[in-house]
């Protein structure tokens, strides 16, 4: 019998998942074509489609296959996206869309993404063109969020696991004892501080850190839903007395519910005067800084010592790109690096000078997300993305004056930014979510719902490229009609 490789030797066909004949690839290529010419038509012809529509039996099928023993071919498998996929999105692409702050992404987005996978790289930080690429995003981002040359940073999946980088920086720079080697049991209780409206985000992050909730102190905000300073200080100085080690402030632009921004510039006067660590959960309004017209709302954020975003919420690329700048790259470095020795940095080659990626954050194993980010803002430009940034906060004041002249609807909360939370007026918590649901499947729009100040409201997120203010006409008036037929 003859061993595996002398039967290579021999010439034994070997198998790979290329085409391997000229027609093949003809054909694949083909497939390839017709695929962009599909996506590209979709989004094309997005306002004449329902924003979303339930799952059809179709998907319901679809989610009971069983595996796929024997490959059916690639043009079998572009059938069933279009029959059983495409049409069963959330919608976050249509221009009435404006539920959970969700991007809407761009074509040149989508065709970077194409081009990345066929790249298919690990950007662990190697001596090549994507770890260059990548170092060059996080310079601009620097750049345009105010911080000083030499600022680290890193792309990530999304907004949580960059706030969880910086986070985790801060906790190791100001614990006091090495929490990398002796864990949460080498110091005293360690203290984060944040405003009652701060994302979920930040209790998984202390969960999973081991400092767990009961480290973390949530502070009341004011009418405008900003954190208190005062309490804020008096909280700092209550857990220093108990024993306790306050470590980091985490302040937020744009808050989840209404899109607040905290007194920036008061958390960091209070971070400096205790050496604590400021950390800015920036996830979608951080984007506002890039406009010299929307920034003096966000004054005091190019101070933080750590700086977390989405690019692909307001800055309008595909979906996953996070952001996360730190101030100081040796505190970055620090809290992550591990010297593995499979990790060792050679004189040349492509381990030249180090995997540097891998020494900021979790994942060794990263795709090529950089791509998408360069490419948009070489194909768009930075003034155009500010443009339509700035659009839709006038977008979002319309709507609210649209909601303030209606004579069945009002506003729940200031509309600082980008997010209009309202009501129908006189109808009950249920009541409204009732007329949201209907909204939903009507296909007409996509808001989202919240609770501010107790009570459930419609909220717009219009993180946005695509909507116009006929589309703001268009939801203010199904919801009228919706809520007389709830409300009666």
């Amino acid at each position: 019998m003859k061993g595996k490789d002398e039967g290579l030797r021999t010439g034994m066909t070997e198998k790979t998942l290329d085409p391997v004949s000229e027609a093949e690839w003809a054909e694949l290529r083909g497939l390839g074509h017709k695929m962009l010419d599909g996506i590209f038509d979709h989004l094309q012809g997005l306002r004449t489609q329902p924003v979303w529509q339930a799952p059809e039996a179709a998907l319901r099928t679809l989610a009971a296959e069983g595996v796929p023993r024997q490959g059916q071919g690639a043009a079998a498998a572009y059938e069933s996206f279009l029959r059983d996929v495409l049409p069963s999105s959330v919608g976050n692409t249509h221009p009435r869309f404006w539920g959970w702050v969700m991007g809407s992404g761009t074509p040149v987005g989508m065709l970077a993404e194409m081009l990345a996978s066929g790249m298919n790289p690990n950007v662990g930080g190697f001596n090549d063109a994507p770890m260059v690429v990548e170092e060059l995003v996080i310079r601009w981002m620097a750049e345009l969020m105010g911080l000083p040359e030499g600022t680290s940073g890193l792309l990530t999946s999304g907004g949580s696991m960059a706030n969880l980088v910086g986070l985790a920086v801060g906790r190791h720079a100001r614990a006091g004892f090495d929490v990398r080697a002796e864990g949460m049991q080498g110091g005293p209780e360690l203290r984060v501080y944040c405003s009652t409206e701060t994302h979920s985000w930040l209790k998984k992050s202390m969960e999973l850190m081991g400092m767990g909730r009961a480290s973390l102190r949530s502070v009341g905000v004011d009418g405008s839903y900003r954190m208190k300073i005062a309490e804020l200080r008096e909280a700092i100085a209550a857990d220093r007395a108990a024993g306790h080690r306050p470590v980091c402030v985490v302040g937020t632009t744009g808050t989840v519910n209404t899109g607040a921004t905290d007194d920036l510039t008061a958390i960091a006067d209070v971070c400096a005067a205790e050496g604590l660590w400021f950390h800015v959960d920036g996830a979608f309004g951080a984007l506002a800084y890039w406009s010299e017209r929307l920034r003096p709302a966000l004054k005091g954020m190019e101070r933080a010592d750590s700086l977390a975003f989405d690019l692909h919420k307001w800055g309008y690329v595909p979906y996953e790109i996070g952001c996360v700048l730190v101030r100081d790259a040796e505190a970055h470095k620090a809290a992550f690096a591990t010297g593995a020795s499979y990790l060792t940095a050679m004189e040349r080659g492509p381990v030249a000078g180090g995997i540097r990626f891998a020494d900021r954050g979790v994942d060794l194993s990263r795709g090529f997300r950089a791509l998408k980010a360069w490419m948009s803002l070489r194909a768009y430009g930075v003034d155009a993305l500010v443009a339509l940034v700035e659009q839709n906060v006038e977008q979002a004041r319309y709507l609210a004056e649209r909601v303030e002249a209606s004579p069945v609807l009002e506003l729940a909360a200031e509309v600082p930014l980008n997010l209009v939370c309202f009501r129908y007026r006189g109808a009950s918590d249920q009541e409204n979510k009732e007329i949201l649901m209907r909204l939903q499947e009507s296909g007409v729009a996509v808001p989202s719902g919240t609770v501010v100040g107790g009570r459930f409201a419609i909220r717009v997120a219009n993180t946005n490229h695509r909507s116009r203010r006929e589309d703001f006409d268009l939801l203010v008036e199904a919801v009228e009609r919706i809520g007389r037929e709830v409300v009666g």
